[in-house]
């Protein structure tokens, strides 16, 4: 197969030959291994790779993926990191607007007459930069002779792979994994890996999230090896009654490289104590269930108590072939008489918003920043966060798992642009609406949101996304959800501006900014479903003032189940100033970006270099009261 650049014009090619996504367990050669926590079947590419930057298509070097090609003029680039930070492009900020209005006349691919806005919308584009990487690398001795897949963890926007000269695949979806099967193309020295990263395709409608809008490798790149058995796939669902008796394990696998003969072994801890100690034989699906001893210790915000789940692959001669383990608690979310309950209690949400975000590396953040994060979070008696508009780093819900941190995980969806125009709700031309060419991307988003972050306890709820409206395809979504996975409830904010999917879509009443007076008014007037803020407290400028008036809202309704602050930490990044030469935090309309809602990008509890502001002594203090 052959890529084509008409590809970025087509809201119905989104992946090409990309695989399907899976559990995110990490998986070792043997006990060594896991003891210390490194597998000798990944290999890092992450580091300093080979880039040229062109300003759009026209001008890109097309065939420098080829072994042969000359890249002596190509720069360096580090990565996971924006282009943007590495000197190339510009700084760009906007909210809801698409961050070409003003400049471009475009209009999404089937809203308008047909073809016209399609065809050569971004493959022909002037204003459509491209990023050209070159990654020469040699394979780790134990990841020679084996089945050899990349994953990329976050790609904005679009991208080509190729290897050795060879077309790879392509994949749109900038915040979830993409993962190439290499087998076919990878040597065991002297690999070129080639990547082509555009900054816009029609990806460009469905991710219009309030942020900077950046574009390149932001997030690692994982060479993963097979071993000659291997589980693909891990479904952990752990089930109890709200008082953690009746409690069980199911779960269920994917095999592939599967051979008669081979078996597992399957191991449960609660700390020292074993709970399940069985084997069983393979096959290419398994599907298995085990009661526990005991009733569970149930896991929450005070408590996050995980077991351990100890998977240990053999084949028929008794060799160990790779060994993995997976933290995951047990605990039930329900709705009950109109209201959410946690293990038989009230579900209170102390929650906050937070995007991915580091004054030096805008969404290409650390793990160091992540820990900080958890620590503020834990300190200031937040207990939930909503991942503010995309999935986040896999290790951030690992985090929230062994930190008792609610979860609601919300799918890379956002196209407010097109259906609010001027601060109007007019969805004249909106996506995706009701437009069937452009359901495979958006259901795609939910389904790899799901099936990735699957086995995390902190889950609570899936989010479908943010601020897109409502039409048939949101209500699929909905529906992939509960028909998935009945033990999480569903999200969905947009749904408020088009009535006639209120009783479709959205397991619970979400509102953004309401009143306190308005919310009052619907839990006075026999509401239909809880009540919780997906958004309040807007934090920008001295702000946060009045938050005793939602807070006293706990007392008086049981419907009314908290909500989410925006947000957890303002969008800026260093730079120069200009006049005095000191280092600044820049925000938007600081870096000469039009369109652009400047100081919007500072709603934070915290600064962008994690400062935080006196308005968090009044979250400390209330979400202290209501924990």
């Amino acid at each position: 197969m052959r890529a084509a650049i008409e590809w970025l014009d087509d809201p119905e090619v989104f992946q090409v030959n990309r695989l399907p996504a899976h559990s995110d367990h990490k998986y070792y050669k043997n006990e060594k291994e896991y003891a210390r926590g490194e597998s000798s079947f990944t290999q890092s590419l992450n580091g300093i790779w080979e880039f040229y930057y062109s300003e759009n298509v026209v001008s890109r070097p097309a065939d420098f993926y080829r072994e042969d090609y000359d890249s002596s003029h190509f720069q360096e680039i580090k990565v996971p990191g924006h282009i943007e930070l590495a000197g190339y492009d510009r700084i760009h900020y906007v909210n809801t607007m698409y961050p070409w209005e003003g400049h471009e006349y475009r209009r999404p691919a089937y809203c308008g007459a047909e073809g016209e806005e399609r065809e050569g919308q971004f493959s022909q584009a002037a204003d459509n930069p491209v990023g050209s990487y070159i990654c020469r690398f040699d394979l780790n001795e134990d990841l020679k002779g084996r089945r050899v897949h990349i994953c990329f963890e976050g790609v904005e926007q679009a991208m080509y792979i190729w290897l050795n000269g060879a077309f790879v695949g392509y994949a749109e979806d900038s915040f979830t994994p993409s993962e190439f099967d290499l087998s076919p193309y990878v040597r065991d020295t002297g690999n070129v890996l080639a990547v082509e990263v555009y900054k816009r395709s029609t990806a460009a409608y469905l991710e219009d999230q309030d942020f900077f809008r950046f574009f390149g490798i932001f997030r690692d790149v994982m060479l993963y090896a097979r071993p000659g058995i291997h589980v693909e796939d891990l479904w952990i669902r752990p089930l109890c009654r709200e008082d953690g008796r009746d409690a069980s394990v199911h779960l269920d696998l994917k095999i592939s490289g599967f051979a008669a003969g081979g078996w597992a072994e399957i191991i449960v801890r609660d700390g020292g104590a074993v709970c399940i100690d069985v084997k069983e034989q393979l096959s290419k699906e398994l599907k298995l269930a085990y009661d526990m001893p005991a009733p569970a210790r149930l896991w929450e915000n005070k408590d996050p108590h995980l077991y351990l789940l100890e998977l240990r692959i053999y084949d028929k001669m008794g060799n160990l072939l790779e060994l993995i383990p997976y933290e995951f608690g047990f605990r039930k979310i329900e709705i009950r008489d109109k209201v959410m309950y946690l293990n038989g209690r009230r579900l209170i949400v102390n929650g906050v918003n937070r995007h991915e975000w580091s004054a030096e590396g805008g969404r290409a953040i650390t793990h160091r920043e992540e820990l900080w994060d958890m620590d503020c979070l834990k300190r200031n008696n937040i207990n939930a966060v909503r991942t503010c508009h995309y999935p986040d780093r896999i290790s951030w819900y690992k985090l929230c798992d062994r930190e008792g941190i609610y979860v609601m995980a919300e799918a890379n969806l956002e196209t407010h642009g097109s259906w609010q125009k001027m601060g109007q709700v007019e969805p004249s031309w909106n996506v995706p609406g009701d437009l069937v060419q452009w359901e495979g991307a958006v259901l795609d988003r939910a389904q790899s949101n799901f099936e990735v972050l699957k086995n995390h306890t902190s889950i609570l709820s899936w989010s479908l996304g943010n601020e897109s409206y409502a039409g048939e395809i949101l209500q699929k979504m909905h529906t992939f959800y509960k028909e998935k996975d009945r033990t999480r409830l569903v999200h969905y904010e947009g749904v408020f501006h088009n009535a006639a999917y209120k009783d479709s879509i959205s397991d619970i009443e979400s509102r953004m900014y309401a009143p306190p007076g308005e919310v009052r008014e619907y839990l006075q007037n026999h509401p239909e479903k809880p009540f919780l803020l997906c958004e309040y407290m807007h934090n920008m400028g001295n702000s946060l003032g009045g938050m005793k008036s939602y807070m006293e809202l706990l007392d008086k309704y049981e419907m009314y189940q908290g909500g989410f602050i925006w947000d957890f930490i303002d969008q800026a990044l260093w730079k120069t100033d200009k006049v005095t030469g000191a280092r600044v935090l820049g925000y938007g309309g600081d870096f000469d970006d039009r369109p652009s809602d400047y100081e919007f990008s500072g709603n934070g509890l915290v600064f962008a270099d994690r400062t935080e502001k006196p308005a968090m002594q009044e979250v400390r203090y209330y979400y202290g009261l209501y924990r």
